[in-house]
C-alpha cells in the first residue's frame, strides 16, 4: 500500500470537518477510558451544575412568594405561611448563596480535568511535531507554528469554560423557565419569550458568523506580524550588518497595520452587534412586563407574580447579553483547535513499520545502493548513487553546490526516504529499523552547531541523557574545549545565549563535537563540519574531528579538499551522480575533476 504524504495542499489547508468534528475529537480528552478519575470529576460537576441550576430557577418563586406575603395576596402554601416574609426573604437569599456556591463547587472540580485536557493535548501536539518530516516542517515558519500550538491550546480552555459553563446551562435554564411560564401563566408568555430569544440567537449567531470572518483574517495579520518580528530577530546579526533596521521596523508596521484595520473592523462589528441585541432584549422584557402588568390591573395576577416574571426575565437576558462574545469565543476557539487538529492529523512522511526491529550495529558497514532521490518529482538530486563504506573507513564526499552531497547525510540519517535503491546499515534496510535505533547509531557534526538558549552543561550533556559530570568533562576534554570552558567565570554554567550566539563560530563547533563525543555513535556524518571556520580554527578542529573518527564508520561531506585528503576514500558527486573514487593520491594522478579541483583550491590559498 502506498504511503501517504503531505502535500502542499495538504499542509496549507484549513480545519477540516467543522465544529463538530473539533468538539469529537476534544472529547475524549474529557471522557478518556483509561483514566476514571476524570470521568468520576465530570459526573460530578455536572450535578453540581444541575443542582445550581435546579436553585436558581427555585428563586424566583420565593421571590415571588415574600412579595404576595408582604402584599397580602395570593394564595400560601403552608410552608411558606410557617416561614413568613421574612423567612421568605431570607430563603431567597440562601438560594441566591447556594446557586453560587454551586456553580464555584462545580469549577473547581472541574478544574483538575480541564487542565489535565489542556496538558495531554499540548504534549501530544509537540511530540507530533517533532515527528512530521523535515520536508514539512521547512515549508511552515516556525512563529505561525508556535501560534498555531499556543492559540489552539488556549481554544479548548475557551471551548471548557464557555461551551461546558455557559451555553449548556443556559440552555438548560431557558427550558425550566419556560415551563414555569408555561405551567404558572399561559402560553403567551412562552411564545414571547420563544420568539424573543430565538430572534436574539438568530441575530446574534449570524453577526457573529459575520464578526469570525472578521477576526480569522485579524489572526492572519497577527500571525503574519509575529513570523516577521521572530524572523527579524532570529537573524539579528543579519540586520545589524545590513544597516536594515529602520526596514525591518518598516516590514513590520505594514504586518501591524494590516492588523490594525482587521482589529477596526472587529470594534465595529461588536458594537452593531451589542446595540442589536439590546433592542431584541428589552423589546421582550418590555413586551412581558406589559403583559403581566395588565394581568395585575384585572386582578389575574398579583404582584409577587409581576415580580417574578421580571425576576425571570433579568435572569434570561443576562446571560444571554453575553451570548454574542461566547458564541464568537467558541467560534474562535473551534477554529483555533480546528487548525492545531489538522496539524496533528498531519501524516509522518517517514515512519516506521509496524513491529519493526532496532538496528543492530555489527561493524558499521554503509551501503548506498543504487540510490535514487529528489526532494521534487520532477527535480531527482541523486540519480543512482552507489558506494559503499566499510566498517571503521572514513569515506569523504566532495564537489560542487547542489551535486547532492548534504542529502546523502539527510537520506543516512532518514529524514527522508529514498525513492529508488536502498540504504543499507551492516545489511539491514534503513527503512526496516527503527528511527530511534537509527538516529542513535549515528552522529552529526552540522556546518552550523547551534545550541539551545542554556548552559554550556546542558548543550554537552545533550549528546545523552543522563551522563555523568565526569562524562560530560571527559568529552569536553577530548574536544579541546575544556581549558576554556574552565577560564569562564561561570564555567560550565555558562550561557551560550540564543543559537549559542555568545560562543564564537570554533567554541559552538567545539561544544558541538563535545556533545557528539558524549553521544559515542558507531556512526558519524561530518557535514561541513569545519566550512564556516577560519584556517587556524579549522586545523585545531580538525584534529579534534580525527580523533573522533577512529574506531567509527565516518562520511564526511566536505568543501575544502584539504581536510579530507588524508580519507580512506573520495568520493566526487556532480549533479547527483558519481563521477570519481579513489584516494587523494590516485584522484590527483587521475588528473580529471577532483585535481581540477585541488589546483583551484590550493591557487586561491596562496592568493590569499
Amino acid at each position: 500500500m502506498r504511503r501517504l504524504t503531505p502535500t502542499d495542499a495538504a499542509l496549507n489547508a484549513g480545519p477540516k470537518g467543522g465544529g463538530w468534528n473539533v468538539l469529537r475529537r476534544v472529547a475524549p480528552y474529557l471522557w478518556p477510558e483509561d483514566r476514571p478519575w476524570v470521568k468520576r470529576r465530570v459526573v460530578a460537576s455536572m450535578i453540581m451544575l444541575l443542582l445550581a441550576k435546579l436553585i436558581a430557577v427555585v428563586a424566583p418563586l420565593i421571590y415571588k412568594a415574600a412579595v404576595d406575603a408582604l402584599a397580602g395576596e395570593g394564595e400560601q402554601a403552608a410552608w411558606m405561611l410557617g416561614l413568613g416574609a421574612v423567612g421568605l426573604t431570607l430563603a431567597y437569599g440562601m438560594t441566591r448563596a447556594l446557586n453560587v456556591g454551586f456553580q464555584q463547587l462545580r469549577d473547581a472540580i472541574f478544574a483538575k480535568v480541564g487542565q489535565q485536557a489542556l496538558r495531554s493535548l499540548a504534549i501530544e501536539t509537540f511530540e507530533h511535531i517533532h515527528q512530521l518530516s523535515m520536508r514539512y516542517h521547512i515549508t511552515r515558519k516556525t512563529g505561525g507554528l508556535s501560534r498555531i500550538i499556543e492559540r489552539g491550546v488556549k481554544g479548548v480552555e475557551y471551548l471548557l469554560r464557555f461551551l461546558l459553563f455557559n451555553i449548556g446551562p443556559l440552555i438548560l435554564e431557558l427550558i425550566m423557565i419556560a415551563a414555569i411560564l408555561y405551567v404558572v401563566f399561559d402560553v403567551w408568555y412562552l411564545v414571547v419569550v420563544v420568539v424573543t430569544i430565538a430572534a436574539y440567537v438568530w441575530f446574534t449567531f449570524a453577526v457573529t458568523e459575520w464578526r469570525v470572518r472578521i477576526r480569522k483574517e485579524m489572526n492572519d495579520q497577527d500571525k503574519d506580524a509575529n513570523q516577521k518580528a521572530i524572523d527579524s530577530l532570529l537573524n539579528f546579526e543579519t540586520v545589524k550588518y545590513f544597516n536594515a533596521e529602520k526596514r525591518e521596523a518598516a516590514r513590520y508596521d505594514v504586518a501591524m497595520a494590516g492588523y490594525e484595520q482587521a482589529a477596526l473592523k472587529t470594534s465595529y462589528s461588536l458594537a452593531f452587534l451589542n446595540f442589536g441585541q439590546s433592542v431584541l432584549i428589552t423589546a421582550g422584557l418590555v413586551i412581558v412586563m406589559v403583559m403581566a402588568a395588565i394581568g395585575v390591573e384585572n386582578g389575574a395576577l398579583t404582584v409577587g407574580d409581576f415580580v417574578m416574571v421580571n425576576a425571570y426575565m433579568i435572569q434570561i437576558t443576562m446571560p444571554l447579553n453575553f451570548l454574542g462574545s461566547v458564541y464568537r469565543e467558541i467560534r474562535q476557539a473551534l477554529v483555533d483547535m480546528g487548525e492545531m487538529f489538522d496539524l496533528l492529523e498531519q501524516p509522518a512522511e517517514v515512519q516506521d513499520k509496524p513491529n519493526a526491529p532496532a538496528l543492530k550495529i555489527n561493524g558499521g558497514e554503509i551501503a548506498f545502493d543504487h540510490v535514487e532521490f529528489g526532494y521534487d518529482a520532477n527535480r531527482p538530486i541523486l540519480k543512482g548513487v552507489d558506494f559503499t563504506v566499510g566498517a571503521g573507513e572514513t569515506v569523504a564526499i566532495v564537489g560542487p553546490s547542489g551535486s547532492g552531497k548534504s542529502t546523502i547525510g539527510r537520506l543516512l540519517f532518514r529524514f527522508f526516504d529514498v525513492n529508488a535503491g536502498a540504504l543499507r546499515i551492516d545489511g539491514q534496510d534503513i527503512r526496516d529499523v527503527t528511527q530511534e535505533s537509527l538516529h542513535q547509531a549515528i552522529g552529526v557534526v552540522p556546518q552550523d552547531t547551534v545550541l539551545f538558549n542554556d548552559t554550556i552543561l546542558y548543550n554537552i550533556a545533550y549528546g545523552r541523557e543522563g551522563a555523568s559530570q565526569t562524562e560530560i568533562e571527559d568529552a569536553a576534554k577530548a574536544a579541546k574545549i575544556y581549558d576554556f570552558i574552565m577560564s569562564l567565570p561561570d564555567g560550565f554554567d555558562t550561557q551560550v545565549g540564543e543559537r549559542g550566539l555568545k560562543l564564537s563560530g570554533g567554541e559552538k563547533q567545539r561544544v558541538g563535537i563535545a556533545r557528539t563525543l558524549l553521544k559515542n555513535p558507531p556512526i558519524l556524518l561530518l557535514d561541513e563540519a569545519t566550512s564556516a571556520l577560519d584556517t587556524e580554527t579549522e586545523r585545531d578542529i580538525q584534529d579534534s574531528l580525527k580523533a573522533m573518527g577512529q574506531g567509527r564508520s565516518v562520511i564526511t561531506i566536505a568543501h575544502r579538499l584539504s581536510t579530507i585528503a588524508d580519507s580512506d576514500r573520495i568520493i566526487v558527486l556532480e549533479k547527483g551522480v558519481i563521477t570519481e573514487v579513489g584516494t587523494h593520491d590516485e584522484l590527483l594522478a587521475n588528473n580529471a575533476r577532483y585535481a581540477a579541483m585541488w589546483q583551484r583550491q590550493q591557487s586561491e590559498e596562496d592568493a590569499a
